[in-house]
């Protein structure tokens, strides 16, 4: 009785787990592409919307912050449920790339972004941009009194009257690519400067509200946070002003937002699909259309007409695939700012 027993609990128990299995397999399924989100959550809407319009195939939406998804898909390795990760900035992408993680981005997708905004090795490629620039409050700076590089607010002069959100991934790609541009002991100076200097705040959004409410003269922030607010109702930025050092500045950077197929991806082929409809006309059109201000960076893709054009920013020639995260956060660490 004993062994007949044991047989069927057995026999129950492999049943339960081939349930469990197909469960699994239908829940993933269900699921269809799943894309690790660390854009703004708006953006990847309108992108994922438009694509699945475009091709019918699902898309599962999760959304979090560059380092977090960066950290978490070289955790979960092979085993990851992610099939694309989108980012802000591009030091996420480095991290996973260094781990091994990425498959090769189709030629056709590569061929439609411009070689400044992807790296060498093809593992991924660039989607969107952003660009540095200093907020100002127009009621107190014009335009002789502002910073003529970024380098010049880690002056004593500017103690007590910028801010910046020296946590956020956003701004230590910006500190990245002064690493790069300047190396390690101008880098070091600056934080120096900005901890002495500047009022830290949770946010970009938050920086340019304390300048606008006067709390700060100015502030480091991304360009898109000021057309944001002025299309909206402009309470937030109506008192502010948009300084563009240019010049090959440090301050003049312009961040690369990258997309990247996981080389675990169970949906090869459409998350293949998706990076390129990214990259596609259509694609870059979402930013040029739509509301997150970002610049559009495929090849002859128009950006929206409010923006300054790409060229006309000066950018410094930053090498994306290679900005140094880990170095940074270890400076920054150092400097007493996170």
């Amino acid at each position: 009785m004993n062994t007949a027993l044991n047989r069927f609990s057995l026999a129950l128990a492999a049943s339960l787990l081939s349930v469990t299995a197909l469960a699994g397999s239908a829940y993933a399924q269900d699921e269809g592409l799943v894309v690790y989100n660390a854009q703004h959550e708006s953006l990847g809407r309108e992108w994922i919307d438009a694509f699945t319009k475009e091709t019918g195939i699902k898309v599962t939406m999760r959304q979090g912050s560059d380092m977090q998804f960066a950290n978490q898909i070289i955790q979960e390795g092979d085993a990851s449920p992610a099939d694309v990760f989108l980012t802000e900035n591009s030091p996420a992408m480095t991290l996973v790339d260094g781990a091994g993680l990425f498959a090769p981005i189709e030629k056709e997708t590569l061929d439609q972004v411009p070689d400044q905004y992807r790296p060498a090795d093809g593992m991924w490629t660039g989607i969107a941009a952003r660009t540095t620039v200093f907020a100002y409050d127009k009621t107190k700076l014009t335009e002789d009194k502002l910073p003529k590089s970024l380098l010049d607010l880690q002056d004593p002069a500017w103690k007590g009257r910028w801010g910046a959100a020296p946590a956020g991934a956003d701004f230590q790609a910006i500190v990245a690519a002064l690493l790069q541009l300047k190396g390690e002991d101008a880098t070091k100076a600056w934080l120096k400067g900005l901890k002495d200097n500047a009022t830290p705040y949770k946010g970009n959004s938050v920086a340019m509200k304390a300048v606008n409410a006067g709390e700060v003269e100015g502030a480091v922030i991304y360009h898109y946070y000021w057309f944001g607010d002025q299309v909206k109702t402009g309470e937030n930025s109506k008192n502010v002003g948009m300084h563009y050092f240019k010049n090959q500045d440090p301050g003049a950077f312009v961040s690369v937002s990258g997309g990247g197929v996981l080389k675990s991806t169970q949906h090869m082929k459409e998350a293949q699909a998706f990076l390129k409809f990214v990259t596609s006309k259509a694609g870059q059109a979402v930013l040029k259309d739509g509301t997150s201000y970002e610049y559009a960076i495929g090849k002859d893709a128009p950006s929206n007409d409010k923006l300054t054009p790409l060229a006309d920013l000066n950018a410094p020639k930053v090498e994306a695939s290679t900005l140094d995260s880990k170095k940074v956060v270890e400076l920054m660490t150092a400097a007493g700012l996170i």
